[in-house]
């Protein structure tokens, strides 16, 4: 922020910073002051106003910012009049000398008419950096020798800010050695040296680490860190000195040459050559004693260089000094005495006195396995032994002291042949002679099995899928189980758990083979007449007693588009063709006849749709290839043949497709009989029974009794009205309910509704007429319980007239396979 001053008047900005301008005709100076590091868009002056400028003038005559040598720190809002900050200014970067003033020269420059506004932009220190050491570890060597109060230079200290905000004073962390003296340089510049305050000791101390901290006056002051690294030289002022001043150390008789007795190790607290130490005999140490003893000068090891006798000499004694290698030596001294000891020469015995090779893996905890004596020739600790067994936390074993010298081998924890079934158990002895001596033993435990494990299959539930129609004799699967065990226990035999299904046991349906578990299908399958067979198999061992386990194995029957589809409507004999008369009159629409095909196959397979094979005349009909609806597409004419014929094919979704085809011969009459002047109204019925068997017996006679009934209604019609031109009625079809009746030679009617009900493994015949009232009788037999239906209905059909014959039409079809 700035403040603007002019001999008229005093404007104040934020944070009291003077701004002064000054101008004339041709040229104008504005000084404003600012402190470094402002943010981006902060305010400085508004230099419309303090120009004397309008604010619309400086969009006008296209006000612009020239600044001289130094980057564009500014610029104008051309819509307020106000000077801004586009980006920060660092003090540092521009002004690197450092004196205290720093500014910022710029135009402003207006075009139409052309005027220049000089600008000088003093940018004022803040306090933005810290004090930094040209070097941040210095390393100073100073002797133990010196003097206190001796001074050494240390490197100064930087800050890039200046004035108050440069370095004000330094800091040296605490010490009781050390301190330092600041002096100012005639630039105000400050300097400091470190002062020695006491006696230095490398033996007490070696290193002194320390810090110099520069701090600097700003607010709130800043400061930077360097470490002094202080190293101590050595002078010779100690002795060498021994650990101790006497050292006992024995040695066994005859010992070889060149065994070590002992290593002397004498330490001097200084160090380089006044800590370089040689080792030697003084006049003390026995010309007999140095014959068998030799010293290393260099390392102070002690070593066998004669004959030790026991019997001869018990001990030895050394009289050793230490000299360093300073320029003043100094020595230190010491005394061995070597202790004479008997050799340990004798190793201990373990004797098993019995044993048992193999044993039983359900034995109780605490079984006896083996008995053990140990024994040493030796005296005093070098005949002590101690017996233990080798790896004893990972066996099931335990060693039991019965008496003197006598041990028990006993088992600790249960045994388990499927997990370990040998064991090779060392005894290891070791008597408590220096060194000791040691002697081991093995023996091997076989674990004999026991049937303690069952057989286990991989999984608890097999779900095994097979197509129909296999092979009989075809493998499945096999399952396999698993017994740890050995030998007859872990032979396995397998077999399937009876289960009748429909008075057939379940080994009739399927095998298994007893030594490795395959499974195989004795017969070949039905999808139609068998879904799905759920048993259980068992794995058995040879076991005394034997153990067993079994799984559940669910077999699926998969279905295969292995049955035709069977036109079971319009109802024809084997091989014939059907007959269908209707009236030329017919109209566009008019539902002539429905063909109706059955699958026994389930899901796609036994999705059925129809085609036109072939057609005498392919405009005048149509077919529906999902229901099977044959209608008229248009009228008759008169060039219309009196006969058509059409081949239609139905086919199922399987792959590879199955089809059936049925042909249709189609008649046209000039003249309808009205067979509902005459037909009595037939209610519906519908009856189910629970046996195929009655129900066909039933079905048989309650279609002859409708045949009957039919055949006499139409003598009394004929009877009552004769007609002009009578037709011959064909006989009765001993198969059927009521035929294709060629009486009725004219046919406007619909087609009733029908319905058609198929299951998996069987198909019944549907029987269908449409009375004068559009009712329909209906027998129907028992349908099997659990099976599977689709249904489908024919959609009525309204006729030209109410006058309009209807005739009966039979569904029935002929002998299919039974299921058990």
């Amino acid at each position: 922020m700035a403040v603007f001053t002019a001999p008229s008047r005093t404007r104040s900005a934020v944070a009291g910073l003077a701004f002064v301008a000054l101008w004339g005709f041709a040229l104008s100076i504005s000084r404003y002051s600012i402190p470094e590091e402002m943010e981006e868009g902060s305010f400085v002056a508004n230099l419309a106003t303090d120009l004397g400028l309008d604010v619309r003038s400086l969009v006008q005559r296209k006000a612009k910012l020239d600044v001289i040598n130094s980057k564009n720190y500014l610029d104008i809002n051309k819509e307020t009049g106000e000077l801004l900050i586009r980006e920060k200014i660092d003090r540092e970067s521009i002004c690197i000398t450092k004196t205290t003033s720093c500014f910022l020269k710029m135009d402003v420059i207006l075009e139409s008419p052309i005027r220049i506004f000089n600008i000088e932009l003093e940018i004022m220190d803040i306090n933005d950096n810290a004090p930094l050491f040209r070097r941040k570890t210095m390393h100073l060597d100073i002797s133990e020798a010196t003097p206190s109060g001796e001074r050494f230079s240390l490197t100064n200290a930087v800050d890039a800010d200046v004035g108050a905000n440069s370095i004000k004073t330094y800091y040296l962390s605490e010490s009781r050695y050390f301190n330092i003296d600041i002096q100012t340089g005639s630039d105000g510049s400050k300097y400091v040296d470190l002062v020695l305050g006491g006696r230095l000791d490398r033996e007490e101390h070696a290193v002194h680490n320390l810090i110099l901290t520069a701090v600097d006056g700003g607010v709130p002051p800043r400061s930077g860190t360097a470490s002094i690294i202080i190293n101590v030289l050595d002078i010779n002022d100690n002795a060498p000195l021994f650990s101790q001043p006497v050292f006992a150390v024995n040695v066994s008789e005859n010992s070889a040459a060149g065994t070590v007795v002992m290593t002397l190790n004498a330490s001097d607290l200084d160090e380089g050559s006044n800590a370089q130490l040689t080792y030697s005999y003084t006049l003390y140490t026995s010309e007999k004693t140095q014959e068998i003893f030799s010293l290393d000068p260099n390392t102070g090891e002690i070593k066998v260089k004669g004959v030790i006798d026991y019997e001869e000499s018990q001990s030895f004694e050394m009289h050793i000094q230490a000299q360093d290698r300073g320029s003043n030596p100094l020595s230190g001294h010491c005394k061995v005495t070597v202790f004479v000891t008997d050799l340990n020469d004798n190793y201990p015995e373990v004797t098993i006195k019995s044993v048992k090779s193999a044993l039983s893996e359900d034995v109780a905890v605490g079984t006896l396995i083996a008995v053990i004596t140990v024994s040493d020739r030796d005296s005093g600790a070098n005949g002590e032994v101690k017996l233990s067994l080798h790896q004893q936390e990972t066996l099931p074993f335990v060693l039991s002291p019965s008496s003197e010298g006598y041990f028990e081998l006993l088992t600790s924890k249960p045994l388990d042949r499927e997990v370990i079934g040998k064991y090779d158990i060392t005894f290891s002895v070791t008597d408590k002679g220096s060194p000791p001596l040691s002697e081991n033993e093995t023996i091997t435990l076989e674990i004999l099995d026991v049937n303690d494990n069952a057989p286990a299959f991989a999984q608890s539930f097999y779900t095994i899928h097979v197509v129909e129609n296999n092979l009989p004799g075809a493998l499945l699967t096999s399952l396999s189980a698993f017994d740890p065990d050995l030998n007859e226990n872990q032979y396995l035999v397998y077999f399937i758990m009876e289960k009748e299904i429909v008075n057939t046991s379940m080994s009739m349906l399927f095998s298994i083979n007893p030594e490795n578990g395959d499974l195989y299908a004795l017969k070949t399958f039905d999808f139609e007449r068998e879904r799905e067979f759920l048993f259980h198999i068992e794995a058995r061992d040879s076991g005394v007693p034997p153990l067993s386990s079994n799984v559940t194995v669910h077999i699926i029957i998969l279905d295969q588009n292995d049955n035709t589809p069977v036109i079971v409507s319009p109802w024809r004999a084997q091989g014939s063709v059907v007959e269908e008369v209707i009236p030329r009159s017919t109209e566009k629409g008019h539902l002539v006849a429905k063909v109706i095909a059955i699958d026994a196959d389930s899901e796609q397979n036994a999705r059925v749709t129809y085609q036109l094979l072939q057609i005498s005349d392919s405009t005048l009909f149509s077919l529906d290839q999902y229901n099977g609806e044959i209608r008229t597409t248009r009228m008759f004419s008169y060039r219309d043949p009196r006969q058509q014929r059409l081949v239609i094919v139905a086919k199922d979704n399987g792959e590879p497709a199955l089809s059936a085809t049925v042909t249709v011969k189609i008649s046209t009459v000039e003249h309808v009989m009205s067979f509902s002047e005459f037909t009595t109204e037939l209610p519906l019925e519908y009856d189910v029974f629970t046996d195929l068997n009655l129900y066909l017996v039933i079905g048989l006679g309650a279609v002859s009794f409708l045949l009957l009934i039919t055949i006499l209604v139409i003598i009394v019609l004929k009877c009552q009205k004769p007609k002009p031109k009578a037709l011959k009625m064909p006989p009765a079809n001993r198969n059927s309910v009521i035929s294709r009746n060629s009486v009725i030679s004219q046919r406007s009617s619909t087609i009733a509704d029908s319905t058609l009900i198929s299951s998996d493994a069987y198909w019944y015949s549907l029987f269908l007429a449409e009375t004068r009232k559009g009712k329909v009788v209906v027998r129907q037999p028992i349908i099997p319980k659990g099976a599977g239906y689709f249904v489908s209905s024919i959609p009525r059909s309204i006729g030209p007239s109410e006058t309009t014959d209807s005739r009966a039409s039979t569904l029935e079809q002929g002998p299919r396979r039974e299921l058990p």
